[in-house]
């Protein structure tokens, strides 16, 4: 399966956005998704998972209450609505896939990667 993400911007600080990942392939095989961010000069880290087959979601305590994962498992995507954006929200924004099952109870590595959408929040 091949994650591809869209609808990163500059926005401004208090501002909402919506991210998107489509997958291409097979999707009887994704067992959740997820969204990364890397900031310049940081590790990439966990915002966001959903499980996919009953939706189950994960939040990153920087994010709970302003972000959330959704997934459309007839149109092969999954959404990230953000809410009163930060500047400390600034990063690269990752969608990747689980087809092990093991991602939404352990830390385990994805799959499946996309190549990223730049979210800039301006103060």
């Amino acid at each position: 399966v091949q994650p591809v993400e869209s609808g990163g911007q500059l926005v401004f600080a208090g501002d909402s956005l919506r991210l998107s990942c489509v997958v291409s392939g097979r999707a009887s095989s994704i067992e959740a998704m997820a969204w990364f961010r890397q900031a310049p000069g940081k590790e990439r880290e966990l915002v966001a998972k959903i499980n996919w087959s009953d939706g189950e979601s994960f939040y990153a305590d920087s994010v709970k209450g302003r972000f959330t994962i959704s997934r459309d498992s007839a149109k092969k995507s999954m959404n990230l609505q953000m809410d009163t954006l930060k500047p400390e929200d600034t990063a690269v924004y990752y969608c990747a896939v689980d087809e092990t099952g093991l991602a939404m109870k352990y830390d385990v590595p994805f799959a499946s990667w996309g190549q990223g959408t730049q979210v800039t929040v301006s103060s």
